[in-house]
């Protein structure tokens, strides 16, 4: 009788046991499920300086931005980007159109306009096509306008492909553009980075200058993301 309900004692521990073992393993599956789960999603839109021309794509800026978030343990699915190299408002939008984004994103960027301003195109023609990309933008985030950041347009004539060019009026111009983008996202409570500063750097600094001497180099849009971590944080 004593061995008997030995035998069934070690059975029902055994049991026991078997279900702890595997509630442990269920509990480590749904864990692990969340963890993949929990990546952050980004998308950036934009023109020549979102897709980095004549730069790597792992120099891109947005690209360089996730590597580094990842590296501070805020994890993110690789950027998604919509831009290409000669891109104006008007010809984004199109592209957004097309593109039929039916998902939302923990964060979106905008850095549009140099194309506008490059072609001649007055800033009150640029305001519309801006606030629509920028209402288009909002729209893409799962969180609203607090998710949601705006780059000021660089000075590309700071750039040695602009050295026989009016670098004034250049300057002047692309000041213009971003005093307009600067009030809009301050009207809209959206976070704006004024990172023309540092392009005009390229005027001293051949580091900050793409091979093709018109663009940012990898390091000058190292110089950007640094500014933009702390949204991050």
């Amino acid at each position: 009788m004593k061995l008997y309900l030995r035998v069934l004692s070690f059975v029902i521990f055994i049991g026991v046991l078997s279900c702890h073992v595997k509630d442990e393993k269920s509990n480590n599956l749904t864990n692990n499920e969340n963890a993949s789960n929990s990546l952050k999603t980004y998308i950036a839109l934009g023109d020549s300086y979102t897709i980095g021309q004549s730069v790597t794509d792992s120099l891109r800026w947005p690209n360089q931005l996730v590597k580094t978030l990842n590296r501070e343990e805020i994890t993110f699915e690789p950027a998604e980007i919509i831009a290409r190299t000669g891109w104006t408002t008007d010809e984004l939008l199109t592209a957004i159109n097309a593109a039929n984004i039916s998902v939302k994103y923990d964060y979106v960027s905008l850095l549009i306009g140099v194309n506008n301003q490059y072609r001649g195109r007055s800033v009150e023609s640029f305001e519309p096509d801006f606030i629509k990309l920028l209402n288009r933008a909002v729209s893409f985030s799962n969180s609203g306008a607090r998710s949601v950041f705006v780059l000021s347009i660089p000075d590309w004539g700071a750039m040695p492909f602009a050295k026989d060019q009016d670098r004034d009026r250049i300057a002047a111009e692309i000041n213009a553009y971003n005093s307009s983008i600067k009030r809009i996202c301050a009207n809209r409570n959206i976070t704006f980075f004024d990172i023309t500063p540092i392009s005009r750097e390229a005027l001293t600094n051949p580091a900050y200058v793409a091979l093709d001497n018109l663009h940012p180099s990898g390091e000058m849009y190292a110089e950007w993301v640094k500014m933009v971590i702390p949204f991050f944080n």
